[in-house]
């Protein structure tokens, strides 16, 4: 099969497909490149028989969902992401081919993927149009999905049987568990004064890296010795004032946290703790606030992952999260496993191609099974 035309020609198209992609700045500080990138996306799934193509706007967040004609609530539906974390070179958008990977910004999280699931798409409508499957592509995953999986969740109504996501676990794992999400902004206040005399005002920086210090005290004894760090953790990812000069106190200082947490945790116990711990003088502000997430991936694709790779995937528990969180709490179960991956978030970021090559195979066999087809051979 490695040598066969139709493998390479997948391969090639994946390979290219995944390359275009990862050419658009796609990040929420490039709009335009989001939309370039959107459009790209549209064009290459729109035009079959017995496919209807929906787009939605909230809060500025342009969404796609590519449903069978009729049929609101598909069978199967593949859901995506096209952003990508922003990087302030420009010239870090482009890819190079090294080891047998793609590497380029986005590559593994999760334009590869994403390519594999067009693909996908247009291989089963193409063959079977009108079949039980929906695609969602949206534009905010990385600043949180509320205005895109969230938005369609829970404010269009958007449903399916099952969900196939492959922004999480690797080829020899399927994530069964997401840790809870909690961002969080701490702010102080301070009084403004020459930095000549400081007496005269009052400086909020110590009161501030002070709380975050007691922070630390508090979320060590939560530590577990688990090998995938199964307990909350809290990451300061910023911290900063309004102040634009040297001799000047600043008049506010804030900080913007990351925090991690498993059940039996609870968002609003921690925040609770949090609080309690900083005291009244800083105020907590949240951003994000996500609940542990349970995916329950359907047993058939563990099947067919392990016909395939000749080894049954693991069940994996993951310290990041995805919008899978958006659609647990209305009971649909979710396939979280996708290609090798590696230096996500980063310029260097990668793909493996062969696993992108197994993978598509993977759920284009999973799909066929689900849905009782029977492919014809690739042209």
């Amino acid at each position: 099969m490695i040598n066969s035309a139709p493998h390479q020609r997948l391969r090639d198209r994946l390979v290219a497909l995944t390359r275009d992609l990862i050419l658009l700045p796609s990040s929420a500080a490039h709009p335009a490149a989001i939309r370039q990138c959107y459009e790209f996306v549209r064009n290459h799934v729109e035009g079959f028989d017995g496919v209807e193509i929906h787009d939605h706007e909230n809060g500025g967040v342009s969404s796609l969902v590519a449903l069978p004609t009729g049929n609101a609530q598909p069978d199967v539906l593949m859901v995506a992401h096209l952003d990508v974390v922003d990087h302030p070179d420009a010239s870090s958008y482009r890819s190079a081919i090294l080891d047998n990977r793609i590497v380029g910004p986005g590559a593994g999280d999760m334009k590869g993927a994403l390519a594999i699931l067009m693909v996908l798409f247009r291989r089963f409508h193409r063959t079977y149009p009108g079949i039980s499957l929906g695609l969602a592509v949206t534009t905010d995953e990385e600043t949180g999905g509320m205005h895109g999986v969230r938005y369609l969740i829970e404010e269009v109504g958007l449903r399916c049987g099952c969900a196939l996501i492959p922004d999480g676990g690797s080829p020899t794992e399927v994530t069964i568990e997401e840790k809870g999400i909690l961002h969080l902004q701490l702010v102080t206040a301070g009084l403004p004064a020459h930095a000549a005399r400081p007496w005269l005002g009052e400086n909020p920086i110590p009161h501030l890296t002070a709380a975050l210090h007691r922070l630390e005290t508090v979320f060590d004894p939560l530590r577990s010795a688990t090998a995938d760090h199964w307990h909350p953790t809290c990451t300061v990812t910023g911290i900063g004032t309004e102040n634009g000069a040297f001799n000047r106190l600043a008049a506010e200082a804030h900080a913007t946290l990351d925090i991690r947490f498993p059940p039996p945790h609870r968002s609003s116990d921690l925040i609770a703790l949090i609080q309690q711990t900083i005291g009244d003088r800083i105020q907590v502000n949240p951003i994000i606030v996500a609940e542990p997430t349970h995916l329950s991936p359907d047993p058939k694709f563990l099947e067919i992952a392990a016909q395939i790779t000749g080894r049954r995937p693991a069940l994996a528990r993951e310290s990041g999260g995805s919008d899978a969180r958006f659609l647990h709490p209305h009971g649909i179960p979710v396939i979280m496993s996708r290609p090798a991956v590696g230096n996500l978030h980063a310029p260097d970021e990668w793909i493996d191609i062969d696993s992108m090559v197994e993978f598509y195979r993977i759920c284009e066999a999973y799909l066929a099974q689900k849905f009782a087809v029977n492919l014809p051979p690739e042209p």
